[in-house]
């Protein structure tokens, strides 16, 4: 049925493949879309989808594209286990894959693209995600679930360790275009930065990115900041805001909060972003958001305040 033939851009996003990889294996070895209406792109039926899905696990296994594309071409439904077992010569083992618990489809492909180490599948996955839905969004519905799911599988068994650092590369590149793409700002009124010894600053970016997009300037110091320099800082820009991260409870001294409130040139609003933070233990004074979605309305109201035109 036509309802049920998918565009390019939805299956590479379902198998974790970039457009340009389907475009290759339909060029190279006929794997393409099958359903043609005239005036209109070709689109992907449930049988395309079920070969490529073939080509996708076998290519990642190691078996070459040609060999891949012919086991592919074979009915895939017909395709027995067994087969695909002799094609890649070792069972797929559930530890080669990455769990993302309830989250959709693109979240599964992006998963699986990891774990081949494509990047250009990840960042063209992400870039498309930002793009359609917005930042927040896409860190709570695609990047946070497959970020977890690689520290869920590190934990248990020490491995993933290449993907996570590849995975973090580009989705700190993705928020940085994202970034250099939001509406141009005012004067930054905004300081982020990660705690003392606190090095995980991706959320933190993610936060930068959506600051961006609202149209809301912002210094971003990053990781790892000692308390002196945030406090030399603050001293210098004057920021009505300042957003401390910490990941970890190693990493959270209510003690950099205190040193904050305290401060000559004291923000209007301190937020303990993080999970490091104890949240019935914090200064009083200082704003603990629960999720990134709060982190960015607290900031951004507070922006727009202090942007109101007063009243005559």
């Amino acid at each position: 049925m036509a309802d049920e033939a998918l565009s390019a851009g939805v299956v590479a996003q379902r198998l974790g493949v970039a457009v340009t990889t389907l475009r290759t294996w339909h060029q190279r070895y006929g794997l393409g879309p099958s359903q043609h209406v005239p005036g209109h792109h070709r689109r992907y039926t449930p049988a395309d989808l079920a070969r490529l899905e073939v080509m996708r696990r076998l290519t990642a296994e190691g078996v070459s594209p040609a060999e891949a594309a012919r086991w592919a071409r074979q009915a895939p439904d017909a395709l027995a286990p067994v087969d695909i077992s002799r094609a890649v010569r070792r069972r797929d083992g559930g530890g080669t894959t990455i769990p993302v618990g309830r989250a959709g489809p693109a979240a599964r492909g992006l998963a699986r693209a990891a774990m081949r180490l494509d990047a250009a599948a990840i960042s063209e996955t992400i870039g498309r995600a930002i793009a359609a839905d917005g930042v927040v969004a896409t860190w709570d519905r695609l990047l946070r679930p497959l970020l977890v799911g690689i520290g869920e599988r590190h934990a248990a068994t020490g491995a993933l360790i290449e993907v996570e650092h590849l995975v973090t590369r580009c989705i700190s590149a993705a928020f940085s275009v994202a970034a250099s793409a939001g509406p141009a700002p005012g004067t930054p009124r905004v300081l982020l930065s990660c705690a003392d010894e606190e090095q995980h600053s991706l959320p933190l970016e993610a936060l930068a990115a959506a600051l961006a997009e609202a149209g809301v300037g912002y210094r971003m110091l990053g990781a790892r900041v000692p308390t002196t320099a945030l406090l030399a800082a603050i001293d210098r820009t004057g920021p009505a805001a300042v957003v401390l991260w910490s990941q970890t409870r190693a990493t959270a001294d209510p003690a950099q909060l205190t040193a904050l409130l305290t401060a000559s040139s004291r923000p209007m609003l301190v937020l303990a972003a993080g999970p490091g933070w104890p949240a019935r233990a914090l200064p009083t004074g200082v704003v603990h958001p629960t999720d990134l979605t709060e982190a960015v309305s607290l900031t951004v109201a507070l922006h727009d305040s202090l942007n109101r035109p007063a009243a005559s």
